[in-house]
């Protein structure tokens, strides 16, 4: 409370606050009625307002390559639906998606390789970029995710404020192991949990402040290459052996590298994230019935779409009989 109070409130607090320790102390009887009717004047704690999706940080990583095939689509779809939220990393400037996207494309200075410097260079402007916009939460995600918005935000949601959080899907039904160099030219085995970028994974700011110091600015490729993993398996590394922290694993983040087909169709408004590509050389796509053809929609990203915002302007409308 700013300012002096005024004499007869001083006087009320004064007087409740020492019946209070007496009582405390002594085991007196209660205060006499006029003073327990007196309204309590408090100053209430300040708490942060209800996470809204506006509070969270949305990075696509992607290469110059996939411009068209893939980034256009998630414009047309999701994105859509949360345009202010969602941030494209790339290395290469494309005037078309400059239009689209504004300042809400990053063209980074790394290499278009798919390589482990490459995309640790690409994962440490997201993570910068992150921490210097000041938001709630940092989400992941690769330019073949379909994100649901909804069903992120009623994710992110249920933790608690007070608590590190990393959450996102293994890869591998087993621990991770790295060999962590030490001094004198020994190395140190290391084992960790790590939630796969194909996938998507979020942290929220209060376990990416503890990460700052092997991740952000160069720190981040700099502790890829100390373990000689990916920028996935690195985040990771960071959250587990140098923090003490935990993955959070999660079935609603989902990529190209399980089988798709298996999730009902009920099943996909639920889900966080979405893919496609191929498994074992075949498509492997959502089992999803219209309203668009595998032909027009070999993704199946469109039609999740319209399921999920029958509103979109280009989706097909029912005519009624």
């Amino acid at each position: 409370m700013q300012g002096r109070l005024p004499r007869g409130v001083a006087g009320v607090l004064g007087t409740l606050l020492c019946m209070g320790l007496l009582s405390l102390l002594y085991g007196s009887s209660p205060a006499p009625r006029d003073v327990q009717e007196t309204p309590a004047l408090t100053t209430p704690r300040p708490r942060p307002p209800d996470l809204q999706l506006h509070h969270i940080f949305i990075a696509v990583k992607t290469t110059r390559a996939f411009h068209r095939s893939r980034l256009e689509l998630l414009l047309d779809t999701w994105v859509s639906r949360a345009r202010e939220q969602t941030f494209v990393f790339t290395d290469s400037l494309d005037e078309g998606l400059q239009k689209r996207l504004g300042s809400h494309l990053v063209v980074t200075n790394c290499s278009a390789e798919h390589s482990h410097p490459a995309l640790s260079c690409k994962m440490a402007a997201e993570f910068d970029a992150f921490l210097a916009s000041g938001l709630r939460w940092f989400c992941h995600v690769d330019d073949d995710n379909y994100v649901n918005p909804r069903a992120l935000l009623g994710l992110l949601t249920a933790f608690p404020a007070a608590r590190d959080v990393y959450v996102g899907r293994p890869s591998l039904n087993r621990p991770i192991r790295a060999s962590e160099p030490q001094s004198h030219n020994r190395t140190r085995l290391v084992q960790f949990w790590f939630a796969t970028g194909g996938a998507g994974f979020c942290i929220n700011r209060r376990l990416a402040l503890k990460m700052a110091p092997w991740a952000s600015g160069p720190r981040f490729t700099d502790t890829s290459a100390l373990i000689r993993l990916p920028d996935d398996c690195t985040v990771g590394y960071i959250v587990e052996c140098k923090l003490g922290g935990r993955l959070q694993p999660s079935p609603l983040f989902h990529s190209h590298l399980e089988t798709l087909q298996l999730l009902g169709a009920e099943q996909l408004l639920e889900q966080v994230t979405l893919s496609y590509g191929s498994l074992e050389g075949k498509l492997n796509v959502i089992r999803l019935q219209g309203p668009f053809s595998p032909e027009e929609d070999p993704s199946r990203f469109r039609s999740l779409h319209c399921l999920l915002y029958p509103d979109t302007p280009w989706c097909p409308r029912l005519v009624a009989r």
